[in-house]
């Protein structure tokens, strides 16, 4: 993990943006795309679960092989 050192913008004293340095920004998008990566497995993971099994010679047959 790093440390964020964002630069606050702010209006009527009040915090409106924050500005990270663009190293900073290409690993949180990382990040959050791996987390999203991670969460579509999970749920490929469980809907495969909630199907029946097929064999794999029931497979073969099915397709001509």
């Amino acid at each position: 993990m790093f440390n964020l050192n964002p630069e606050l913008i702010t209006k009527d004293g009040k915090p409106m943006f924050a500005v990270i340095p663009y190293e900073q920004f290409l690993a949180i998008k990382e990040m959050l795309e791996d987390l999203q990566d991670l969460k579509d497995l999970r749920l490929a993971k469980q809907e495969a679960q909630s199907q029946p099994a097929i064999a794999l010679n029931d497979v073969k047959q099915l397709l001509g092989l």
